[in-house]
């Protein structure tokens, strides 16, 4: 496995976490559109950014244990589907699809731990 491999294989599951996190965390600027008042729009607002609190709890738990992110974005993607419907497929590919992606790479990650973090040892003379 060379070095670009493993750098990739390790850090591409947690940048595309963050960019995740970014990207639904922008479906709560809907809050603003509406005419409420400030504490209905600030209660609003921490209701829609509750599932990017958790894609990030589930990434800083993964960050070190990648078998819990491999089985919580996946896990995750499962549920959004169920609560969605199988009628929404577009839906169901946005947002659970790089869930699913996710997860699998750090299961992949975890499955290729030792590899990834294995350091160079000095040679003994």
């Amino acid at each position: 496995m060379n070095k670009t491999y493993k750098t990739l294989l390790l850090w591409l599951p947690r940048i595309l976490s963050i960019l995740f996190a970014g990207f639904i965390s922008m479906f709560a600027f809907d809050v603003f559109t509406g005419h409420h008042g400030f504490m209905q729009t600030m209660t609003g607002l921490i209701m829609h950014l509750i599932p990017t609190l958790l894609i990030i709890v589930v990434l800083i738990l993964s960050w070190k244990w990648e078998w819990i992110g491999g089985i919580a974005y996946i896990g995750i993607g499962i549920y959004y589907i169920i609560m969605v419907g199988f009628g929404r497929f577009s839906w169901i590919m946005l947002i659970s699809g790089p869930l699913f992606l996710i997860g699998i790479l750090f299961l992949i990650s975890w499955f290729n731990h030792d590899k990834l973090r294995m350091r160079s040892k000095p040679e003994q003379v």
